[in-house]
């Protein structure tokens, strides 16, 4: 089923850096809602309204289930050829959420029922929004972004989510003492509205005017119309690079997040870090994060002229630093009194960022191989299994070592198993990586290699060539 007309954005040049600082005050928007709802209403729920800690667990395991959603909302962005109204539509329904879940949250205290019918309608909410307003995002970067400053471009994103991580923590952290569900509602709306009207004045104006174009004209430019979502994405998956890409995503979320519930109680069980030193424990690690990420950002940019290694090689060899990193890590309980655990965390935090960075700088420059105007649909897919298996591996992960620990009688082996199966799932997904290279894009139109893992050459310039 064919559109009978679609919209193309106008060829604009790239985005300097201060167009990308403003692209990246959205995801310090989005993070700034986020954060609150996933982290404070936490606490709230278990602390001050005593309830299972399940039950935010599972709010916000709907969250992430519904990122499953993103293939449709890239698609539709597909369709109309413009990013900007996904990006302001999902970043208020993102607000509407978090405002609601603040609400549930304070309904809960007299009304449990009423609240947490009101809370699962928040959290889809948030999810929805999210899932909008992420995936149209990172496509604006993608054909914005010169193809030599993708990395450093995920950098500044990626830390300005986190900057709005500790902004919005600190500073609501502040306002909500005294503390009163009131106090809560308030505090929340307010971050919420004001998330959303930094987003708004972040893309006004950034994507550029659109212009109509026809069918005639899409076959005059060698362009195919736009299909059914269905048609569309099964299109998309038929491409082996973007499969692949797809399931190396998927992998290598999986192993990221899997450790994320269990690292500091290894800490406190096993080298009997106490509850300040393990909570230290993960700001290192957080710390390693960041600097991976600025390193690769400013070696595979160009910094002062010259360039280490390409996003292809930092992608496989970040994954390859993580698995020895979670070995390393594991061996340490066999003797936890002189091992040194925070510089092994430390690592493993390095190697993540660096791994993160250039996984999303490759995101971005695959998003435009293939079939012209798929580019959202294919982030879709990708920012989907990044969030689904993110969501799904620290849970498993922590089932996984509660298992290993009651059929062993070991707290030792429970915990190293998942470290273990978390290195060889990151070798796995190198290997994956460095196969995504030497296949034909199918039905591209033409022939379109990409060599993510060829040696000697730039991916983000070969993907740059493609995408233009």
């Amino acid at each position: 089923m064919s559109i009978p007309a679609l919209s193309k954005p106008s060829s604009l040049p790239h985005l300097g850096w201060l167009g990308v600082i403003r692209l990246g005050l959205v995801q310090t928007a989005l993070g700034a809602i986020v954060v609150l709802t996933t982290s404070t209403l936490n606490r709230v729920m278990v602390v001050e309204l005593a309830l299972p800690a399940m039950l935010p667990g599972l709010l916000v395991a709907l969250h992430y289930a519904l990122q499953i959603t993103r293939p449709r909302w890239g698609h539709a962005s597909d369709v109309g050829g413009r990013r900007t109204p996904w990006i302001i539509g999902g970043m208020a329904v993102l607000a509407t959420g978090g405002s609601l879940a603040a609400m549930a949250t304070a309904l809960m205290e007299t009304w449990f029922a009423g609240g947490l019918a009101l809370a699962i309608a928040a959290f889809t909410l948030i999810g929805l929004g999210v899932g909008a307003a992420g995936t149209s995002l990172l496509v604006l970067l993608a054909k914005r972004v010169e193809p030599g400053r993708r990395a450093a471009a995920a950098t500044i994103v990626w830390v300005m989510m986190i900057f709005g991580f500790i902004v919005t923590a600190g500073t609501a952290g502040h306002y909500l003492d005294p503390f009163s569900t009131e106090r809560l509602v308030a505090v929340t709306t307010i971050v919420s509205v004001l998330a959303f009207l930094l987003s708004l004045v972040a893309v006004w104006g950034v994507e550029g005017a659109a212009t109509r174009v026809t069918h005639a004209a899409e076959a005059d430019q060698g362009i195919r119309p736009q299909l059914a979502f269905r048609e569309a994405l099964a299109e998309v998956w038929d491409d082996p690079v973007a499969r692949r890409f797809t399931i190396f995503v998927a992998l290598s979320m999986f192993a990221y997040s899997a450790q994320d519930l269990i690292l500091e109680p290894y800490a406190g069980a096993i080298f009997g870090f106490t509850p300040g030193q393990s909570t230290k424990l993960a700001g290192v690690q957080h710390s390693g994060v960041l600097s991976g990420m600025i390193l690769v950002a400013l070696l595979s940019t160009g910094w002062r002229g010259w360039r280490l290694g390409s996003l292809a090689s930092w992608t496989i060899t970040g994954c390859l630093a993580s698995a020895l990193a979670l070995v390393a890590i594991a061996a340490g309980g066999l003797q936890p009194e002189s091992w040194p655990l925070q510089s092994c965390v430390f690592a493993l935090g390095l190697a993540n960022g660096a791994f993160a960075v250039a996984a999303i700088g490759s995101m971005m420059a695959l998003a435009g191989q293939g079939r012209s105007g798929r580019e959202g649909i294919r982030m879709g897919l990708w920012g989907a299994a990044q969030a689904i298996a993110f969501g799904a591996g620290g849970a498993v992960g922590a089932g996984a070592a509660d298992l290993v620990r009651l059929l062993t009688g070991s707290a030792l082996k429970g915990y190293t198993s998942v470290f273990l199966l978390e290195a060889a799932l990151f070798v796995f997904a190198a290997l994956l990586a460095a196969r995504i290279g030497n296949v034909k894009g199918a039905g591209a139109g033409r022939a379109t290699e990409v060599r993510l893992g060829a040696i000697g050459e730039n991916m983000l310039e070969e993907a740059g060539k493609g995408a233009r």
